[in-house]
């Protein structure tokens, strides 16, 4: 052992014991019922206690298979109550599942958190897996999956959105986002103002009767959005900066560019920039805003320069 670092604590998932108990993440199906696996479902009726993020959901789930378990709550508000008496029960050998609402729990959720507490406590974590809604729609987005990076939900206001995209500017694998339906086109004006270019695709609904991939550019899955509002809970797949360099895709912010350092409009006079984004199906005054954040000037500057150029 070298000295001075810590020893790595070894799990083995399956050892005979008597305690502590097992804490089992198992996924549940994220719309379409048939997607739970025969495993979970033992599961679910194997162990002791089951811990929902939404009681009221997964007993329609827990009823459906004919499951009936004791079932408790564990959510965002009361997890520093709830959570210390699972981590007890645990301790004294009971075998415990932890759901969420949809999907694998602990991504995006306080069950990380329980988690992270069973580890720090000994307590095996044996995963149960199943549906996800990130990488079902990376996989048919078309889009680059050698390398990818899960965001999560951005943040809800401008400035924490955009620190956030300033912290992804040169991330070369495709990001995953979550986003709900009344927020979307919001979060996805505030990314087309950099990077309205790169390639993109929204999926919601995933494996239920109305799935729908909307493919394009981010603008153009922008100006699909404000025709049709979506609904749904929604996954926002964006090529990263290594799929956009020399293609013409990427656009930044200002002075940013392409990885190779340069600036994908440089050799494009003003107004066909500002035609450029019209190509992708956005309106001219969206146009001339999007080519203006990227020249740094003011879209009163934009449009002024583009009048004195048609009356010459």
């Amino acid at each position: 052992m070298i000295p001075g670092t810590e020893q790595a604590s070894v799990q083995r998932s399956f050892a005979v014991r008597e305690t502590p108990g097992t804490l089992y993440l198992v996924a549940t199906p994220i719309g379409n019922l048939e997607d739970i696996t025969f495993r979970a479902i033992r599961t679910l009726k194997e162990v002791q206690l089951i811990a929902a993020e939404d009681t009221r959901q997964t007993r329609k789930l827990l009823t459906h298979f004919d499951i009936q378990n004791r079932l408790v709550s564990y959510h965002e508000h009361n997890r520093e109550a709830s959570g210390p008496e699972l981590i007890r029960l645990l301790m004294e050998g009971q075998h415990i599942a932890l759901v969420s609402d949809a999907g694998i729990p602990a991504i995006s959720d306080p069950g990380a958190e329980l988690v992270r507490d069973a580890v720090g406590a000994g307590i095996p974590v044996v995963p149960i897996p199943g549906a996800n809604a990130a990488l079902s729609a990376l996989v048919i987005s078309g889009l680059p999956t050698d390398r990818f990076l899960f965001v999560g939900f951005p943040p809800r206001e401008r400035k924490g959105l955009n620190k956030l995209l300033d912290g992804l500017e040169g991330e070369s694998g495709t990001l995953i986002f979550y986003e709900s339906p009344h927020r979307v086109k919001k979060s996805l004006l505030v990314i087309a103002e950099r990077w309205s270019g790169r390639k993109a695709a929204i999926v919601r609904e995933l494996t239920k009767r109305h799935e729908e991939a909307i493919r394009g550019t981010v603008a153009a899955c922008l100006e699909h959005l404000e025709q049709i509002p979506p609904l749904g809970e929604c996954c926002i797949i964006i090529e990263g900066t290594s799929s956009t360099a020399g293609t013409g895709t990427g656009t930044g912010t200002g002075a940013s560019g392409d990885a190779n350092g340069g600036q994908w409009w440089s050799s494009l006079t003003l107004a066909q920039h500002v035609a450029h984004y019209e190509s992708l199906q956005s309106n001219r005054k969206e146009a001339m805003k999007l080519a203006a954040t990227d020249r740094g000037l003011s879209r009163r500057d934009v449009y002024q320069a583009l009048l004195e150029t048609n009356e010459q």
